[in-house]
């Protein structure tokens, strides 16, 4: 019989996890505020709003993903710490679509691209990140996703370095639509919503 970690140790964790990925939240939806607060100071692109989208669904996702947390038999303090920098990852995804200031750039078209490289080398880490949370749940669990899971986060990983290389926006263009609507086909699939 497979043990359950100790309920005060993973609300602990939780909470912890919580804080950092409320932060992320708060950054892109401060960001978002700001076109409201300040319509045409600083230019649109909406690339980066598409990707403002992915990283809102991929906050939520995770979010409902951790809670798999549970399945985990032992939490020592090596799986805390991975789990609090898996969520550090994308406070920083979030910290790179806003930035404090948009001083040294015409617009986020330009800043955007100019910190594509940043983004997207996060972005593959926390897809790369996400295969060893997911296994952390267990062999089990992570067969149960099948092969297309593992194929998935390589693809991400995979056009995420190439984003992270090319400035050509027909490609960032299609990456962002498919990746996203994918996204939200996964999200749904995995969660048996749809059924």
């Amino acid at each position: 019989m497979e043990q359950l970690v100790d309920p005060q140790i993973f609300s602990h964790i939780r909470v912890v996890m919580g804080m950092v990925i409320s932060l992320s939240m708060a950054r892109l939806l401060s960001g978002l505020a700001i076109f409201v607060q300040h319509p045409g100071k600083t230019r649109i692109y909406w690339l980066h709003l598409g990707w403002v989208l992915f990283m809102f669904l991929y906050l939520i996702y995770f979010w409902w993903w951790e809670y798999r947390l549970h399945m985990v038999p032992v939490i020592d303090f090596s799986v805390y710490l991975f789990v609090i920098a898996y969520c550090c990852i994308f406070f920083f995804l979030c910290v790179l679509l806003f930035p404090t200031t948009m001083e040294d750039y015409s617009g986020y078209e330009h800043y955007f691209m100019s910190r594509r490289a940043w983004f997207f080398g996060f972005l593959a880490l926390a897809y790369a990140l996400d295969l060893i949370d997911t296994a952390l749940k267990g062999k089990a669990y992570f067969l149960s996703y099948g092969l297309e899971y593992p194929l998935r986060n390589a693809a991400y990983i995979a056009l995420c370095i190439i984003a992270a290389i090319t400035p050509n926006r027909r490609f960032h263009a299609v990456f962002l639509t498919a990746g996203l609507a994918y996204q939200l086909i996964w999200i749904f699939r995995a969660f048996d919503l749809l059924d």
